[in-house]
């Protein structure tokens, strides 16, 4: 296998674990939401992602001049980021999990059109096709399989909140390719986790202030730690990564797996499991990912 598509194998499975890793930040989040403001219980867990991940640069590739070369780079991706994360737990505030998780299926598209506007990465035909099943797939997973349901579609308040969350996610994944300058990812993703630090530290202060953290409740506490360690730290690396090493439009293709893994997440956490009809839209899904594995 060439090391061009060695590499391309492990941008797949860098998503394949991003898919279920996000996803349970919808299912914790979608709990622990109604508990905090959205801008500190970000800005705490931007601080804990970063806090882990600087003693895995500094002892890895380490931080060097040239990493350092214009900092704007960061600011941006983190601001985006950030945005994003609190679009995210502001919509769970009014719309269940699997509800905006079918949001998040949005991404895709609007991806590989800021690809095509930031980078001219192309959509062939055949990648198309593939978005399109994957779409179809993840539509009958979110609705259940309930042809009625999908038809009678209506976009809530936390839908449309978490709709332009999700605009700020498609223009970050083809920004990280156009901005990286051959910095490694672990440094690449800590600049973006204390940028993001820092953008929500200043436009959150008031609410970081006010919170009781010593008087959360244990789940806002686990949600917290869960989105620091998994869907920031571990979710900012693999996100970079295959952002590096796949165009847009695949590395984003993965999000068409989260709403499949929200039904399972929601299952585990003992809110019930869906009709076997519905693990036909989960084939599909499958189906379709399968034909972006090839180049």
């Amino acid at each position: 296998m060439s090391d061009i598509k060695a590499q391309s194998m492990r941008g797949h499975g860098a998503m394949l674990l991003f898919s279920v890793l996000v996803a349970g930040s919808f299912s914790l989040g979608s709990i622990a939401a109604p508990m905090i403001e959205p801008s500190a219980l970000n800005a705490i867990r931007f601080l804990i992602a970063g806090a882990i991940i600087a003693p895995l640069v500094f002892l890895g590739p380490g931080l060097k001049r040239e990493h350092l070369v214009a900092p704007w780079r960061y600011l941006l991706l983190g601001g985006l980021f950030a945005i994003y994360f609190v679009l995210m737990f502001e919509g769970l505030k009014f719309a269940p999990a699997i509800s905006t998780s079918a949001v998040f299926t949005l991404t895709p598209v609007m991806s590989a059109g800021f690809g095509w506007l930031l980078l001219r990465q192309i959509t062939t035909p055949r990648m198309t096709v593939a978005l399109t099943l994957a779409a179809m797939g993840a539509v009958w997973v979110i609705f259940r399989g309930n042809i009625d349901a999908i038809l009678a579609f209506n976009i809530g308040k936390g839908e449309t909140i978490f709709f332009f969350g999700c605009v700020a996610h498609a223009i970050y994944t083809p920004l990280v390719r156009k901005l990286n300058r051959g910095e490694p990812t672990l440094v690449f993703t800590l600049g973006t986790l204390l940028a993001g630090f820092f953008v929500l530290s200043i436009y959150g202060a008031k609410d970081i202030v006010t919170t009781d953290w010593a008087a959360l409740p244990a789940i806002v506490w686990i949600t917290i730690l869960y989105v620091a360690i998994f869907a920031s730290s571990a979710t900012f690396f693999l996100l970079q990564y295959a952002s590096l090493n796949l165009p847009s439009a695949k590395v984003m293709a993965y999000t068409y797996l989260v709403p499949a893994w929200v039904i399972l997440w929601e299952a585990l956490m003992g809110n019930g499991f869906v009709e076997i009809t519905v693990l036909a839209g989960v084939a599909l899904t499958i189906v379709a990912l399968l034909m972006l594995l090839k180049d």
